[in-house]
């Protein structure tokens, strides 16, 4: 780093007194909280595939053979039917994510002097210095292992496995193992679930170079030591886990921290280092702790810090499944909506720089999820709605991808628009690096599938009608939440069927086409405003955190200020008259990924205002759900990097669009290494009065370029820099 580069790592001057504040590290597997005070270090161990059962019924509810009836009466006027549209069951959340267990370093109370804990976005390593103690963790790419290394002359330390942490059950059977070995020791705690056959069992492997290792039940205790390696890992699992097998392979790898470290930084590091944003920030607000710089919200080095954080946890979080609500990260059993993958916003939100922000691990990770899950997806659409094909759900723990998480105010059986949603970064991906998974194509043929066969009901027009729809989390003001014709339902399955029928020419295409042409057009209500159901007589709920309506905008490209301004115009005059409701962060952020696409960029400001005003981050640069840092959630930080590439760049296959929604609080900076979706990289710098692009085109092809300027047409070539020069834009 220099002193005018921004900083790609954020530092504290004190430990963290609260889990929230712990420092993160992670691989999309296992993820670390350090607290990192030396004279009792305490590492949270995480692991995606811990969620806890809960006994819920996870089978989707068998209603096929009422949805005629239930079609026939919302199609007659009957706007509360769907109410009763349900098995009888209670209202089942998901299994609930939790954290293993802490790992705990405790030394008599030592000297803190020039006490600092920092962690490296580009390496991923969380580190805490002070007089005569070092402490180091990352969690390993390569090998999957939770990495902590501990120097310091004549360490003493008592090292334990401890599952003692906020909610944790009474009934968690609980089981410790430690044994010396000559390396150091190896410990395990073993916690099996209340009322279930499964478990889960936490592995250390404890190196010790210098000094005496003795077993102190259930810990072991480490004296005049010169350093201390810990190798840890967690499985989830269903009878007992070999530990000693466990042992052996922690044993197996490299015994030296920089060896591991080396392994693990070359994935990690070409990974963040590929996009950066400079605002032009103060380099002494550069050089500022975090939670100093935090005080500051209108500081563009709170902004740059935040942006390389979001992209930094976003990263660490993806790898076996996405970011869940919490990201890879949690200190408390009790996580609030049960730490889930949140479908019919939240995961999306959070993964939406992906493709611009060149992290495709991410988007391999949201497509793991998917694809194991497919199998759940078509049971849905089989015994909910009697269709071949697919249908996801709008809650998921990871394992089962049914829709049984549902009740009267939220009846998420009815979304049908949820597998387009899911699969449109995927798509993204795709136009972004000029291929056609097939795995993608596949999952895309069977949600037209579904289309073909749910698709059945006219209108008087003889426009194909989605009934029931249902708009997430939103409800007409004069109806129940199940209705007709929301209109992210009409967009998802124009995109899904038009898309679909690109990945597949053929007759299945005409057919899909046809079916998609047959959808009625968005409605625009009285109030100028694209309606959020195209039935008439529906009433719009505009004070609502969620803004599916906008989906047409908003990933989607069905509405452009360039292809349909009118629409864009209802769909701006909608974006006005919504609400904040509750302040949740997603909310906001949505608000401003959708301003941006309509190139409103004091609505922008505004939107970012909303979350850097109101307290949403922790100093671990971790956010919340609402103001105040109440309720530990990754939406802000993980999406607040996809709002600052689409007020400088954003793409189609066909299209550029530059600087559409700049707010006037960023004068100069420059954005470096952005993808876009027809093959290019892009590296953008920007002043009061000028501005250049210079784009490195992956593939030839044709795009219009759009700035306040208008429009022009661009013939790009393969491995040819083409630079752009923009005055008073």
């Amino acid at each position: 780093m220099t002193a005018t580069a921004p900083v790609h790592g954020t530092w504290e001057p004190r430990p963290a007194a609260r889990w929230e504040d712990a420092f993160l590290s992670g691989n999309g597997h296992h993820g670390a909280l350090v607290f990192g005070d030396p004279n009792s270090e305490r590492v949270i161990v995480t692991h995606h595939t811990l969620v806890r059962p809960n006994g819920s019924d996870t089978r989707p509810p068998q209603l096929a053979a009422d949805l005629p009836a239930l079609q026939d009466r919302l199609l007659a006027g009957d706007r509360a039917a769907a109410e009763s549209f349900t098995d009888g069951r209670p209202h089942q959340w998901v299994q609930p994510f939790h954290p293993a267990f802490q790992i705990r370093l405790n030394r008599a109370s030592g000297d803190l002097r020039d006490y600092r804990r920092d962690v490296d976005f580009t390496t991923g390593v969380v580190s805490a210095t002070c007089t005569g103690w070092t402490g180091r963790v990352f969690v390993s790419r390569a090998d999957d292992v939770i990495v902590q290394h501990v120097t310091g002359p004549g360490l003493t330390l008592d090292i334990d496995l401890d599952h003692r942490l906020p909610g944790a059950p009474a009934g968690l059977g609980i089981g410790h193992g430690a044994v010396l070995t000559p390396e150091g020791a190896l410990l395990s705690l073993r916690s099996r679930y209340p009322d279930s056959d499964r478990a889960f069992t936490g592995v250390t492997q404890v190196t010790v170079t210098g000094g005496t290792t003795t077993l102190v039940p259930p810990g072991v205790r480490v004296e005049g030591a010169r350093s201390v390696l810990l190798l840890t890992r967690v499985r989830r699992h269903t009878g007992e886990l070999d530990v000693v097998a466990e042992g052996r392979a922690l044993r197996a790898l490299p015994p030296e921290y920089d060896e591991l470290l080396d392994r693990h930084a070359a994935p990690h590091r070409t990974a963040y280092e590929r996009v950066t944003l400079d605002l032009a920030a103060d380099p002494a607000e550069r050089a500022l702790p975090g939670s100093e710089l935090l005080t500051r919200p209108r500081s563009a080095a709170l902004l740059e810090r935040l942006f390389a954080a979001g992209r930094y946890h976003l990263l660490s979080a993806s790898g076996l499944c996405p970011p869940r609500l919490t990201g890879l990260w949690t200190g408390d059993w009790n996580t609030a909506w049960s730490g889930a993958f949140t479908n019919d916003a939240n995961l999306n939100l959070q993964t939406a720089s992906a493709a611009a922000a060149a992290l495709p691990e991410v988007t391999e990770a949201h497509a793991n999820l998917i694809h194991r899950q497919l199998p759940d997806w078509r049971d849905n659409a089989r015994t909910i709605f009697g269709t071949r094909g697919a249908v996801a759900p709008a809650h998921t723990d990871g394992e089962s991808g049914h829709a049984y998480h549902y009740s009267r105010e939220y009846p998420l059986h009815l979304w049908t628009a949820g597998a387009d949603w899911l699969l449109k970064p995927l798509v993204d991906h795709d136009e972004t690096h000029g291929t056609r998974d097939p795995r993608t194509a596949a999952a895309l043929a069977e949600v037209a599938l579904f289309y073909e066969d749910f698709l059945t009901r006219t209108d008087e027009h003889g426009h194909l009608v989605v009934v029931p729809s249902y708009s997430p989390e939103n409800r007409p003001a004069n109806a129940s939440w199940g209705t007709i014709n929301a209109a992210m339902d009409l967009s998802a399955a124009r995109h899904a069927l038009r898309t679909a029928a690109a990945y597949h020419p053929g007759p299945d295409a005409d057919r899909w086409r046809a079916l998609a042409d047959r959808l009625p057009p968005h409605r625009v209500n009285e109030d100028g405003a694209l309606a959020e159901w195209a039935w008439p007589g529906l009433a719009d709920s505009y004070d609502h955190r969620h803004l599916s309506h906008l989906y047409g905008v908003w990933p989607l490209d069905e509405i452009t200020p360039y292809d349909t301004p009118d629409l864009a115009a209802a769909a701006h005059r909608a974006l006005e008259l919504r609400g904040a409701e509750n302040d949740s962060a997603h909310g906001h952020l949505h608000h401003a990924l959708i301003a941006a696409r309509l190139r409103d960029a004091d609505r922008v400001a505004h939107a970012l205002g909303q979350v850097l005003d109101g307290d949403f981050f922790h100093a671990s640069l971790m956010s919340a759900h609402y103001p105040k840092r109440d309720v530990y959630n990754a939406d802000a930080a993980h999406t607040l990097p996809a709002v600052l590439i689409e007020m400088l760049v954003q793409s189609t296959p066909d299209r550029l669009v530059l600087l559409p929604a700049l707010p006037a609080a960023y004068p100069s900076g420059a954005l470096r290494g952005v993808r876009t979706r027809f093959g290019a990289e892009i590296d953008l710098t920007w002043t009061r009065d000028r501005a250049t692009a210079v784009i490195r085109p992956g593939r030839t092809h044709r795009v219009e370029l759009r700035t306040s300027s208008g429009a022009e047409s661009l013939h790009l070539v393969a491995g040819e820099d083409h630079v752009l020069t923009l005055r008073a834009w």
